[in-house]
């Protein structure tokens, strides 16, 4: 098998754990590298609602005799596991037919410990499954699940529309088709447990027994762990995928985009273990026999991490955009069916000064711009929002007043030529209420002054 006959024994068991972990068994993690027990791998499955231990052991030879498939079945019958157990004997090369009888008569004897033998054929056949590239020893990444892109209830422009229902003067129900983009962006979920123990002449100075997980971007360049939010709306949302059908979803968006994974599986699991290491690197103050207080850094070995699942899925980051008129709104999320975590929101935000959170947001039907409360006024003739910035303004009774055109003000001209001076002073009613104030306190001056 190429470059893989080339790996080390420690290295063929860290790639048979991957590929384990790949076929659906749980908790795969190696025995503790000291002396050899005759178990390389100890694993779960479930079988018809039947939990079972499993014992591997791992040969990178050319052939497997006989007392290697005995030494596995004592290993068995001596591991200590709560239930039903089985093993399993796997090797780049072949069994020799006593092995292979061995293995066939426990089976046929209805032994408690049954011992299955995956030989380099049909672990040909498992790569081929799995997407294990023989040739490097390496597993590509096969992914064909991802997050909703939308609500099936609610359709794809269901986000718009909710976006814009709190902005005024707008229907936002009634409104253009967007323009929908969807890019499939590749995440990983990764779930380890790290078991070390540190000691020195006076016994255990630290232990690390945990579960760790994290998601983990996982598009070209190097891995970053994803934001707290997004963590959140993933692992919430995890069990309902669907299949990536891109000329299903073709037919919804009008760009569609599948980013690849950067790396294979076994080069995230790498780092996934080094950034563990490196996390779980702690230095303890201890005292020794002779009373004098030391310090030891405590580094977990990579044998202390067991990467227990690694779950590909794709995550659909939206874009859509809605013109309206001489203006386009970008509103820009996450998707996890009906969950959604807003990556830029271009609705609640004035065109003019970029005003973010304001309270209040109003359309304006005369050029499509979206204002806050400082740039957003009230045409005077139809008594409708217009913004500051496409309307036209004229002074009448010492107040600016706004219009959508030329045409309103003229109307509104000629209007306020046959007003009466009362109705034009009106215009302003806080210059009348301010001379109003004035003469009031005029008057009630004169009066206490005797004037009168």
């Amino acid at each position: 098998m190429a470059i893989l006959d080339e790996l080390s024994g420690f290295e063929f068991e860290d790639l048979m754990e991957d590929v384990f972990r790949n076929l659906g068994y749980e908790n795969v993690h190696q025995a503790r590298k000291t002396a050899d027990e005759g178990r390389d791998i100890l694993m779960e499955e479930v079988v018809d609602g039947t939990r079972r231990g499993v014992v591997v052991e791992c040969k990178h030879t050319g052939s497997v005799g006989r007392p290697v498939v005995q030494k596995l079945h004592s290993a068995i019958a001596t591991y200590e596991y709560d239930g039903p157990k089985r093993g399993i004997v796997v090797t780049t090369g072949c069994f020799t037919t006593p092995a292979e009888e061995y293995a066939t008569r426990l089976s046929q004897n209805r032994d408690p410990y049954p011992i299955e033998l995956i030989d380099g054929t049909t672990l040909r056949d498992i790569a081929d499954d799995i997407g294990l590239d023989l040739y490097n020893g390496r597993i590509e990444i096969l992914c064909d699940e991802t997050f909703r892109p939308f609500d099936p209830a609610g359709g794809a422009d269901a986000p718009v529309r909710e976006a814009f229902r709190d902005i005024e003067n707008i229907d936002g129900d009634n409104l253009p088709k967007s323009h929908g983009q969807v890019d499939f962006q590749p995440i990983l979920t990764i779930q380890a447990h790290i078991d070390a123990v540190f000691e020195t002449s006076v016994g255990v100075i630290h232990r690390i027994n945990q579960s760790d997980g994290f998601v983990v971007h996982a598009n070209r360049g190097r891995p970053s762990v994803a934001e707290s939010d997004l963590a959140s709306v993933i692992t919430n949302n995890f069990p309902q995928t669907v299949d990536l059908d891109e000329d299903r979803f073709a037919t919804v968006f009008d760009d569609l985009r599948v980013n690849r994974f950067g790396q294979t599986e076994t080069e995230y699991k790498d780092w996934a273990v080094s950034r563990l290491r490196e996390h779980h690197t702690t230095t303890v103050t201890y005292t020794g026999d002779n009373n004098v207080t030391y310090e030891k850094t405590c580094e977990p070995k990579q044998s202390d991490i067991s990467i227990q699942a690694i779950t590909p899925v794709y995550v659909p980051q939206v874009r859509q955009t809605t013109q309206l008129q001489q203006y386009s709104y970008s509103y820009e999320y996450y998707a996890a069916g009906p969950s959604r975590l807003t990556l830029e929101d271009g609705i609640h935000r004035c065109v003019h000064c970029e005003k973010e959170n304001a309270k209040t947001y109003t359309y304006c039907t005369n050029c499509g711009s979206i204002n806050c409360r400082s740039h957003s006024k009230t045409e005077r003739l139809e008594g409708t929002p217009v913004c500051t910035g496409c309307a036209v303004t004229e002074r009448f009774a010492l107040k600016t007043k706004y219009f959508y055109d030329h045409e309103n003000l003229e109307e509104f001209r000629t209007e306020y030529a046959q007003m009466s001076v009362h109705e034009k002073a009106m215009e302003n009613p806080l210059l009348v209420g301010g001379v109003f104030v004035t003469v009031v306190l005029l008057i009630g001056f004169i009066l206490s002054s005797g004037l009168i």
